[in-house]
């Protein structure tokens, strides 16, 4: 017989709170909050390089989604709440000591320019759809526009005016989205309570994450073959990328203290070995990862595929990130008697 010393009424079963706070909305901002950021990035990014006559999809097309996708986020975060009539408070007053009101602050700004920033390249978007014949799509930007230049022109005369500083707006938005990207992950990090959350790489992951998913999903829309090449390319590096950050979290925890070796073994051996390593890194990483380096090979593999895995890759991550972190937890170790 064993007796055991129960230094916490933590350790009892069934006697400590329930842990799983967050529902499956949380999981769904952060991969929205990534993807959003992602987008934004890559958008920035080829126009400040010149190659917007290139890159049209990614740098003027996939930013139709952002704000579309961001208030989508929003509302997932806002049902999650269990003061739902109080988030705006939020927005009522900054407190630099929280990563909750920088990350709201954060989303808010990048909600606002992820609006103007399509907005500036309304003429463009009309001609895109004019030469594809995107008739449907055509006509909702050619209603976008008389709104903005003959219904309410104080709006056009906003978008003007972004239009004219369009190069320093680029370089905002990229910073805005940038910030955005790494608050995703920043905002588990903070949380010390939690040992999987508690490491510095998780900013970094969550931000190649987001970008991963948004050059997965430019190259599904896109319909320029060089285009969608290219994003293929750009992702192997990004979840090469991925994968290393992965490798380099469990490797510190395994090196490091007694509860971090712990929450280490809910992966190999525990209650999520399966569903994150077959799940997650091997449909969502490692496949996608081998048909983009076939494409490469000049094999024909259709782009939707890799790009759906990959998607879909980066959602069960933060699904996973978000349930296992919860269950992991500074529990003291019981002490047996003999």
């Amino acid at each position: 017989m064993k007796e055991y010393l129960i230094v916490s009424g933590r350790d009892i079963h069934l006697l400590y709170p329930h842990y799983k706070v967050w529902g499956f909305g949380i999981p769904l901002y952060l991969f929205i909050g990534g993807l959003a950021a992602g987008l934004l990035i890559f958008s920035t990014y080829f126009y400040l390089r010149g190659k917007t006559d290139k890159m049209r999809a990614s740098v003027f097309v996939s930013s139709i989604v952002v704000p579309i996708i961001i208030i989508l986020g929003l509302a997932f975060l806002i049902l999650d709440l269990h003061h739902k009539p109080y988030f705006w408070q939020l927005l009522t007053h900054i407190r630099f000591q929280s990563p909750m009101s920088w990350g709201a602050w954060t989303l808010t700004i990048v909600t606002f320019l992820s609006i103007l920033w399509p907005l500036t390249f309304i003429d463009e978007m009309i001609e895109y759809f004019r030469e594809r014949n995107r008739q449907k799509w055509l006509s909702v930007f050619q209603w976008i526009r008389d709104l903005l230049y003959e219904k309410a022109q104080w709006l056009g005369k906003i978008v003007d005016f972004f239009k004219k500083y369009r190069k320093p707006f680029a370089i905002i938005t990229m910073a805005f989205s940038i910030v955005l990207g790494i608050y995703t992950g920043i905002l588990l990090s903070t949380m010390n309570a939690r040992p999987l959350w508690n490491t510095p790489i998780l900013g970094l992951l969550f931000l190649t994450s987001g970008l991963s998913t948004a050059a997965a999903l430019n190259m599904w829309i896109s319909d320029d073959h060089e285009e969608k090449h290219l994003f293929s390319k750009i992702d192997i590096y990004l979840v090469a990328i991925e994968m290393y950050l992965i490798f380099q979290m469990f490797f510190n925890m395994v090196q490091g203290p007694e509860i971090q070796v712990r929450t280490a073994q809910l992966f190999f051996g525990g209650e999520f070995t399966a569903i994150f390593w077959v799940l997650f890194v091997g449909l969502g990483l490692v496949l996608p990862w081998l048909l983009e380096i076939l494409d490469m090979m000049k094999f024909k593999v259709p782009y939707a595929v890799p790009a759906f895995l990959i998607l879909y890759g980066g959602l069960v991550f933060r699904v996973i990130m978000v349930i296992a972190g919860e269950v992991s937890a500074f529990l003291p170790v019981p002490t047996i008697l003999h």
